[in-house]
């Protein structure tokens, strides 16, 4: 009897798991397949699911009514650009805080981790003021110059080298090493787990990045993928197949990102957020 409510509570647990699992699934099937279907297809009632047969012509229609390849440039260049900067910027402040001394260290840190409960719309106006003030509204750089740190990572990588015994610094020391040889020989590949999972989330979060490049950029030559998929909105009118194939040109390259590298992912933030 014991063991049958066990295997039931299990199926119970299973099945809540997979529910979910498809509900969130689903939306991205939808969107995949709908690409491919024609207008009448797509506003079909009753909805169908697969499209009677398959055709680029949608995917074709949608590079040609949108600078795509525009958008997908910046989106690259930005991406590759804040993940450079904000891992530099990260590991060189976790090492300072982890294994440097100076005065109001901790008060300062503990400053930085408040820090971390505004949320980032409410600096939307401050950031906007300092980029215009710079020269430097609808250009590449400044989508990318507000995320050049990040409290959050710089979280993460200092836990994990608090994790590293103090007697390997001291070694290190002894031989000869200074401070940025002990950084970059020693501690930056221990934290590899750590530091993949950085570059993961940075690329994640700079790619989908929507609210920013809307205030930021007014016209096609700096806007990403994202912000060109609200101007394709209007652009392409009510094509909702070709909206769909949109989608899908953005979403998937993440998806499959993700998809790879999520075991990385949930190691390195454990890692980082445990000490001991």
């Amino acid at each position: 009897m014991k063991l049958n409510k066990e295997y039931l509570s299990k199926a119970v647990v299973y099945f809540f798991l997979i529910a979910g699992s498809f509900m969130m699934i689903f939306p991205f099937i939808w969107m995949f397949l709908s690409s491919f279907k024609t207008m009448q297809e797509v506003i079909a009632f009753p909805p169908k699911l697969f499209p009677s047969h398959i055709s680029f012509e949608n995917y074709k229609k949608a590079f040609s009514m949108a600078p795509f390849g525009r958008y997908f440039f910046n989106s690259v260049v930005v991406m590759i650009g804040s993940v450079l900067c904000t891992t530099t910027t990260s590991i060189l402040a976790s090492f300072a805080f982890s294994r440097l001394n100076f005065p109001g260290k901790s008060l300062l840190f503990s400053f930085f981790i408040c820090l971390m409960m505004i949320p980032f719309e409410m600096l939307i106006m401050t950031n906007y003021t300092t980029m215009v003030k710079l020269k430097l509204f609808n250009t590449l750089p400044a989508l990318l110059l507000p995320f050049v740190a990040s409290i959050f990572y710089t979280y993460i990588l200092k836990n994990f080298f608090d994790t590293v015994s103090d007697s390997l610094y001291y070694s290190a020391r002894i031989d000869g090493a200074n401070n940025w040889k002990y950084l970059w020989r020693i501690l930056v590949p221990l934290a590899k787990p750590s530091i993949f999972t950085i570059i993961l989330l940075n690329a994640l979060s700079s790619w989908n990045s929507f609210m920013w490049p809307l205030y930021i950029t007014s016209d096609y030559h700096s806007r990403t993928l994202p912000y060109g998929l609200q101007v394709f909105t209007t652009e392409a009118g009510s094509f909702q197949e070709l909206l769909m194939a949109a989608s899908t040109i953005i979403v998937l390259p993440m998806i499959i990102l993700f998809s790879c590298t999520r075991k990385y992912i949930v190691n390195g933030v454990a890692r980082g957020g445990l000490k001991g």
